[in-house]
């Protein structure tokens, strides 16, 4: 018996759409951090009413996007010395962890696959908007292999708003190359299946990453 037809998906809710149209331009520092957010010029641009935009708002406030003051109304959030200080302690614990379980339960395949992004990466350089593509995908994807679907969730709302941070290590003069050679011996202990040193390299490759934003500030 054919089953009947399925209805199509529904479309996001509008809120959900103007959320992700908000998400891009602050990512793309179209809306740079510390800004104040212009509701009614945004819903102008957008044709929209000011619910669905406040609607969004909520929700980039919730992955800690935006902040909202008392009778000021919503600003790009700023990454104080603090919290980036922070974000790369638990990014340093999550992803060494991560490449650790990697390195001891990965297939061959999938290591295969971590050794094509890691040329990917090789290949960027000096593009620097290419070289953090590639560096993302690299990372993302050792956390997808994981498999480890809350730690996925954290590091990927983390290196989200780190996207915020002003002095991004990579930023530094040198840095790019630096951190390049981090990923090297990080593959080579992922190649090689040595989950110790794994773990020993991620974490010196976000403590390293964590000085350089302090020197680039």
């Amino acid at each position: 018996m054919t089953p009947p037809p399925t209805a199509p998906l529904a479309a996001l809710p509008l809120y959900e759409q103007v959320a992700d149209q908000l998400r891009q331009r602050i990512l793309a520092r179209e809306l740079e951090p510390g800004a104040w957010v212009d509701e009614l010029k945004l819903c102008g641009e957008l044709g929209i009413s000011r619910t669905p935009m406040r609607e969004a708002l909520k929700v980039l406030a919730a992955e800690g996007l935006v902040t909202m003051k008392l009778r000021r109304g919503a600003y790009v959030t700023e990454m104080s010395e603090r919290d980036v200080r922070e974000a790369y302690q638990l990014l340093s614990l999550l992803e060494s962890d991560a490449a650790a379980e990697v390195a001891a339960r990965a297939t061959d395949a999938e290591l295969a696959e971590l050794g094509e992004l890691h040329r990917a990466l090789e290949a960027a350089l000096p593009d620097r908007d290419a070289f953090f593509a590639a560096n993302e995908r690299f990372h993302l994807r050792v956390l997808e292999i994981d498999g480890n679907r809350w730690r996925l969730q954290i590091v990927g709302d983390l290196r989200r708003l780190m996207k915020l941070n002003r002095h991004h290590s990579l930023f530094r003069e040198g840095r790019l190359a630096e951190s390049l050679d981090e990923h090297r011996a990080i593959v080579k202990a992922l190649l090689s299946r040595d989950a110790v040193a794994c773990r020993a390299l991620v974490t010196a490759h976000f403590c390293n990453g964590l000085s350089a934003t302090q020197t680039a500030s």
